[in-house]
């Protein structure tokens, strides 16, 4: 029997290549090119990673060191870009790295290699959609309180109930879209790729526009200060490296693309085209929207001034505050843009729940997962794994539970998700380095003899980023600063290997086919 939803005739190359790992195509295959980039586009936001942690990184070591950090974590960035892209290439199937590693590991490390890589990307990605949903409710807190008469004025500064209520609204409303057709999605994300754009285009060039004076350029890139007495950080090499976290956290998230993969036509090429491209813009694009926020900045020590319009609590709030309000005399310009901003974070929660119920749903095909059956049932009309959405919002919504009680939520989900997302990718490219090349079949998209010295170089860049995640943030350490993420972690990591060692590893044998190669049945 041939593929039940395209027939014979349509078989693209990326789909022949699917049945040849021993996949069928369940999966609708209308993706283009164009919508794939957006999704990977939607993924990476623009706004998304720099936005929320930019007040941190620009107290640690001042205005230097967070505009040469994103060119620093750029250009490491496009080793791993590079890296995947060549794999992606080569494997065009929905599972993406933890298929790879499966695959590139060979038969003996395979399974254990798929293991570890297939559980650290679905922490990261479950932890993503926390941090789009806390991120999300910060900046709508900032807009209700500049609605109502900001900080100064009597406006209303949303308590820590009516913050988790948001966060958990987010992720509900991300997981009834998720429900219902791909179409809807593909749709949405194409308008956020036209949103973050202009929207990016808009913020970039009008605020120092409007900012009544900007700063010079020796301040913006030759200015470096610590912050000790709000830090507690007197070291300057242990300050520039916590002001790169900014930048290590927004430049992740290409490898939506290869999560599409198998919903995209002719995916072995379009798959490195989108993983390349969406990095090539935000590159650019997020180095432009640092610059703008940092140019006009008015008062450095105001902007985290607890008694300031926005509270002290939410940075790039109050530079657009300082610059609409300085011209303007009102906030309705700073509102609107912090308006375009949520969009954005609405935008990446949606793609990045898209990303995250499709690796579930990967892993519990393959039965990786407790109650894999469950899972891995598709809509039956509409073909999207919907009981796997649900599944992670639930775990989402129990990562942001803490925020009840604790600070340093926010810092914790993020330091998690960065590590399990970019660890995850580590897997499939250490055993791309290691593998004899003569085993490895290349797609379009081939580095040579370059492959080897430019996963070395990713693989070391992955391992600096996930070590710098775990250190903390703030001195001295309490439990309202202590960075739980090294604990959650460990915990849960942990809890993951010994599930491997006691009974995982007598049967998990990574991604298991669905279709027998040899006659064609399925």
């Amino acid at each position: 029997m041939g593929s039940e939803f395209t027939g014979d005739t349509t078989m693209d190359a990326a789909e022949k290549r699917l049945n040849e790992l021993g996949y069928k195509q369940e999966l609708r295959r209308e993706m283009t090119m164009f919508k794939t980039l957006a999704i990977s586009f939607s993924t990476m936001t623009l706004f998304t990673g720099i936005t929320p942690l930019y007040g941190s990184s620009l107290q640690y070591a001042g205005p230097a060191s967070l505009v040469w950090g994103w060119v620093v974590v750029s250009f490491f960035t496009w080793f791993v870009g590079i890296a995947m892209a060549e794999i992606c290439s080569s494997f065009p199937t929905t599972g993406s790295l933890y298929f790879w590693a499966a695959h590139l590991a060979g038969p003996k490390w395979g399974p254990f290699s798929s293991w570890c890589c297939a559980w650290l990307e679905t922490i990261g990605l479950i932890a993503g959609i926390g941090t789009q949903a806390y991120a999300g409710s910060q900046t709508l807190q900032s807009i209700i309180l500049l609605s109502t008469g900001t900080n100064k004025g009597g406006g209303y500064f949303a308590p820590k109930w009516l913050f988790l209520c948001m966060y958990i609204g987010l992720t509900v409303i991300w997981a009834a879209l998720n429900t219902f057709a791909l179409e809807v999605i593909a749709l949405i994300d194409m308008i956020s790729i036209w949103w973050q754009l202009i929207g990016g285009i808009v913020i970039v060039i009008m605020l120092p526009l409007v900012s009544l004076s900007t700063q010079s350029a020796s301040y913006v890139f030759t200015h470096l200060e610590l912050a000790p007495e709000s830090t507690g950080i007197t070291s300057k090499p242990y300050a520039v490296i916590l002001a790169f976290l900014v930048s290590q956290y927004s430049l992740f998230g290409y490898d939506a693309a290869a999560h599409l993969t198998e919903e995209t036509k002719g995916a072995d090429k379009n798959g490195p085209i989108a993983i390349l491209g969406s990095i090539g813009m935000i590159s650019v694009f997020g180095w432009a929207y640092i610059l703008a926020l940092t140019f006009s900045i008015q008062n450095f020590s105001y902007l985290y001034d607890t008694n300031n319009e926005t509270a002290g609590a939410f940075v790039p709030a109050q530079i657009l505050y300082d610059a609409f309000h300085g011209r303007y005399h009102n906030s309705i310009g700073a509102i609107i843009l912090l308006f375009i901003i949520w969009g954005s974070f609405f935008f990446g929660g949606l793609s990045i729940t898209t990303s995250a119920a499709r690796v579930v749903y990967a892993l519990s095909r393959d039965n990786g997962v407790p109650f894999s059956s469950l899972w891995r049932k598709l809509h039956p009309k509409r073909k999207v794994p919907s009981n796997a959405v649900w599944l992670c919002a639930g775990i989402c919504i129990l990562l942001g539970l803490p925020i009840l009680k604790v600070n340093v939520v926010f810092t914790a989900i993020t330091s998690i998700c960065t590590i399990g997302w970019v660890g995850g990718y580590a897997v499939p490219i250490f055993a791309r380095m290691v593998m004899p090349e003569k085993n490895f079949k290349p797609g379009p998209f081939y580095l040579g003899k370059a492959g080897r010295p430019i996963c070395l170089i990713a693989f070391l860049w992955i391992c600096y980023t996930c070590s710098v995640f775990l250190l903390p943030t703030l001195y001295p350490i309490t439990w309202n600063t202590f960075n739980y993420a090294p604990v959650a972690l460990g915990v849960v990591l942990g809890l993951i290997m010994l599930w491997w060692v006691v009974d995982a590893r007598k049967w998990f044998k990574g991604p298991v086919r669905n279709i027998d190669t040899q006659n064609g049945k399925v």
